[in-house]
């Protein structure tokens, strides 16, 4: 089989590069010269463990290649994925369909023969009939169907998630477009995953549910912290207890500074603006939208408490910068909310980050000092505040933290860290929902 893949960003890559992996025949398609150049050299654009190698091994056997040649990599294709950008849209929080719209043109009229065209960018209701409708009025005499196949991927997790998903999801109402994605999905109806087949809209809104779905778990055990912090609860054990209930699970019940990254934020705005648009609307997912937004901001201000009330010349070290670990992206990272308002009060931060700090966060954080490790940045600072669970975070001394700040303070919004052993060792711990006795145990 031969796809194209219209974009070679986070989802567009991994998704290219697995099917190539599957043994398919992959072209990858961007207009950006310079990614395009970088993925021809080896370079990949993002970090996402794991994937350099998948590519180079596929490049190698000549099933993946890269192109920015859009007209000559759509003939001859069993099918076409339009993987673009669904940025919100500035203004009124729409999802920004523009390149979604644009490639779905410049794909009607490279059309030769019939193919599949595929939907994986995360799409609001309708947009797959759009999608038809625009790819008909540019190619009248063109043969085509449309489907809806949303991704599933986590970051930092996105290749196991392809090759083992919990499910597929595939919109279509084309007897040939299903038999096209059966086969293109072959080797993973053979290790029985669930396949799961349903109408366009459907689909599209399956994806958008999902994620609302998780989104809103991980505010309610937010808002579950803040209230074990009034009742001496502790918000660990809540969540073991609620999620041994099959009903409801114990993924997405980790408390922490809110959700942030490249799906969640914008595509619970989208559903909302969507649901309005209808006249159905979702006041949950409203709620979870404001309350994420102003838990970011109250996490400036839980340090700017646990400084004493003020940060005015104190030296904040900041450990973890992305929205979450093993990956790059600061999309709506926690950081971005958090950091400006402490530099805004007079504090200095030093920061540092695996990998967010090599990409965007040094364009995105202006006046942050950024270190080449977690001890440069402790040394000497007033407090530290951890920001994102990176593993190697997880492992650092609570006796080598105390001996490098220079004022024991410690605000793990990740609540990786025992009280017990932090208090040990001689500093003032806070978390996230979890009481901390003078002995340093939690209940």
């Amino acid at each position: 089989m031969r796809v194209t893949m219209i974009g070679t960003g986070y989802v567009g890559l991994v998704t290219g590069a697995c099917f190539s992996e599957f043994g398919v025949d992959v072209t990858c398609v961007d207009k950006d010269v310079g990614k395009i150049e970088r993925l021809e050299r080896g370079e990949i654009p993002i970090f996402e463990p794991g994937l350099d190698q998948l590519v180079a091994k596929n490049k190698a056997a000549g099933r993946l290649t890269f192109t920015t040649d859009l007209a000559r990599a759509v003939p001859g294709a069993d099918a076409v994925f339009i993987a673009v950008g669904t940025p919100s849209r500035r203004g009124d929080g729409h999802a920004d369909l523009s390149y979604v719209y644009a490639a779905a043109e410049e794909i009607g009229r490279a059309l030769t023969g019939y193919a599949v065209v595929v939907t994986k960018s995360t799409v609001p209701v309708g947009t797959g009939r759009e999608v038809a409708r625009r790819i008909r009025a540019v190619a009248p005499q063109a043969q085509f169907d449309v489907a809806s196949n949303p991704e599933f991927l986590r970051e930092g997790a996105a290749i196991s998630d392809f090759m083992r998903p919990d499910r597929v999801v595939i919109g279509t109402e084309s007897d040939r477009a299903r038999a096209v994605m059966r086969e293109l999905y072959r080797p993973l109806y053979l290790i029985e995953t669930p396949i799961v087949f349903t109408s366009l809209e459907t689909s599209e809104l399956i994806k958008y549910a999902a994620n609302t779905f998780l989104a809103t778990k991980i505010t309610f055990i937010n808002e579950m912290a803040d209230l074990c912090e009034k009742v001496g609860a502790d918000v660990h054990d809540v969540a073991k207890g609620i999620g041994l209930d099959g009903r409801i699970g114990r993924k997405f019940l980790h408390p922490g500074p809110g959700y942030g990254g490249s799906c969640f934020p914008k595509d619970t705005l989208a559903l909302v603006k969507t649901a309005q648009d209808h006249g159905s609307p979702l006041r949950i997912v409203e709620a979870v939208v404001d309350i994420n937004d102003k838990r970011k901001t109250a996490m400036a201000a839980r340090i700017v408490d646990a400084c004493g009330g003020s940060v005015a010349g104190k030296t904040i070290a900041v450990l973890g910068l992305t929205f979450k670990p093993n990956t790059d992206d600061m999309r709506d990272a926690p950081s971005l909310a958090i950091l400006p308002p402490l530099l805004a009060a007079g504090a200095r931060i030093k920061a540092y980050d695996p990998e967010g700090m090599h990409g965007e966060a040094r364009q995105l954080l202006p006046g942050v000092e950024f270190c080449a490790s977690a001890a440069e940045a402790m040394q000497g600072a007033d407090a530290m505040a951890l920001l994102t669970e990176w593993n190697e975070f997880r492992a650092l001394d609570p006796a080598r933290i105390r001996a490098l700040l220079k004022t024991p303070i410690v605000i793990d919004l990740r609540n990786v860290y025992s009280p017990a052993d932090m208090v040990a060792a001689g500093l003032d711990y806070r978390s996230i929902g979890r009481p901390v006795t003078a002995h340093g145990s939690d209940t």
